[in-house]
């Protein structure tokens, strides 16, 4: 007995990943749902790059950083990119950094309702339509 499954893949999507120091990253995803972005994935590390030396002994200080993940449509790629990198001050020495990663495709459950309006625009239009673009509705 097999069980297939179906897959909505998901095309013209990037990956924006930024890290801020921790405490930041709220900071960062807000401003990123406020230029339209749907959810983010927010986790930490430790930076082994440059650290901060403290007072006579030297003592080191591990760099804590917050690391923050949001996919969204090439079309919302630019705005949520700039209200993040504005919102983490990255432009601002030791501030972290941010970067964009085009994914190929990606998959995720997508609730029938939304399956259904991407089927009606594509039926009205007559022309292909972005699933990405319809989720970030």
């Amino acid at each position: 007995m097999s069980f297939q499954k179906e897959m909505t893949i998901l095309t013209e999507v990037s990956l924006i990943t930024c890290m801020v120091p921790r405490g930041q990253g709220n900071v960062v995803v807000e401003a990123a749902r406020g230029a339209g972005a749907q959810g983010a994935s927010i986790h930490y590390g430790r930076g082994a790059g440059v650290r901060e030396r403290l007072g006579l002994l030297s003592i080191t200080v591990d760099a804590e950083k917050e690391v923050v993940q949001i996919m969204v449509s090439k079309q919302q790629e630019e705005e949520v990119f700039t209200e993040m990198f504005i919102a983490g001050k990255l432009d601002t020495p030791g501030m972290g950094i941010i970067y964009v990663t085009p994914l190929e495709k990606a998959a995720t459950y997508i609730p029938p309702h939304v399956l259904e309006k991407i089927e009606q625009r594509r039926a009205k239009s007559h022309q292909k339509l972005n699933v990405a673009e319809v989720l970030s509705e």
